[in-house]
Order: C-alpha cells, then structure tokens, then sequence
C-alpha cells in the first residue's frame, strides 16, 4: 500500500457514501440485515479477515479491555504476516484499488475503535505489504 494513501474504515450498516470509493468488506461473516447491493462492494476480501478462531477469542468478554485489543492486534497482524497466496492476492486488489482513489474498508462490528478493519488499516499504514 502507498504510504500516502487514506484508508477509511466504515461500519457496514452505514449508507454508502460518494467519498468512499472502493468499497471491501473485510470480515469473515457476511453481516446480517446487509444486502449485496445496499453493501455496493468492489470486493469481499474474506482472508484479510481474522481467523475464526482470533474472532471468536477477541469477541468474547474481554473485547473492552486494552490488554485484549493489544494481544488481538499483535496475533491479527502475525496471522496477516503470515499470509499465504490468498492474502497476497487480497492484498494485490485492495493496493490497485488504493492507487486508483479512494478506499473504505468496511465491518460489521459494533465498536467503532476496535474492530478488525481498524487493525487491518493500522497493519496496511505500517507499511506492510
């Protein structure tokens, strides 16, 4: 990803906007009460999501905590380093997208400040593609 590039991070349950560009969901789970049309996606990029089993450990009862977006955050970025083709090739999309105009990377979560699309922007902004 260009470090000079934005990347907005959006709730998927918000109306599309003119100024978010692309738009790619990244989670997991197709949100519930979201149409494939009201979404209005360039893409569904499924393996930058977290695994099922990060997902599920970071929404349990420690979500709110520090010390849980922490350690979520530090596994979130090692499973993305680790990455195999399919990340590669999710990563190739959203960067040509990026070069393009703008992007929104969109979640389904309720929590504006932790959610797996504000991990996935923060890993992106360090650079690591």
């Amino acid at each position: 990803m260009a470090p000079s590039l934005t990347i907005a991070v959006k709730r998927i349950h918000e109306p599309a906007g003119p100024d978010d560009g692309a738009r790619f969901l990244v989670d997991r789970l197709w949100p519930r009460g979201v149409s494939k049309e009201k979404a209005a996606l360039a893409a569904w990029l499924k393996p930058l999501a977290p695994s099922d089993r990060l997902r599920k450990q970071f929404h349990g009862e420690t979500a709110a905590s520090d010390v849980a977006w922490d350690m979520f955050r530090r596994d979130y970025f090692a499973e993305l380093d680790a990455g195999g083709e399919e990340v590669k090739t999710a990563l190739f999309t959203l960067d040509a997208a990026a070069r393009a105009g703008p992007v929104t990377l969109l979640y389904a979560a309720k929590d504006e400040k932790r959610n797996n699309a504000v991990a996935l922007r923060e890993w992106l902004e360090r650079g690591s593609l």
